[in-house]
């Protein structure tokens, strides 16, 4: 019964109308090109944390036991 208001055209866009605008945040330039290919390669290859049995720990891992 209660997700009936969201499927009606009346209540489409309630909340954000109702949250202040932000300015937006002033963020640090990318890298790009080689410079972006050379972050990657230092995060993957030369500060990975090591993992369980000596092995790199992979950039999605989940934590251990949380799978079940």
């Amino acid at each position: 019964i209660r997700d009936r208001y969201q499927r009606r055209v009346h209540g489409a866009g309630k909340v954000r109308g109702q949250t202040p605008k932000q300015p937006k945040a002033e963020k640090k330039k990318k890298a790009v090109g080689r410079a972006k290919k050379r972050l990657q390669y230092n995060k993957r290859f030369v500060n990975a944390p090591i993992g369980f049995g000596g092995k790199p720990k992979r950039p999605n891992q989940q934590p251990i036991g949380k799978s079940g």
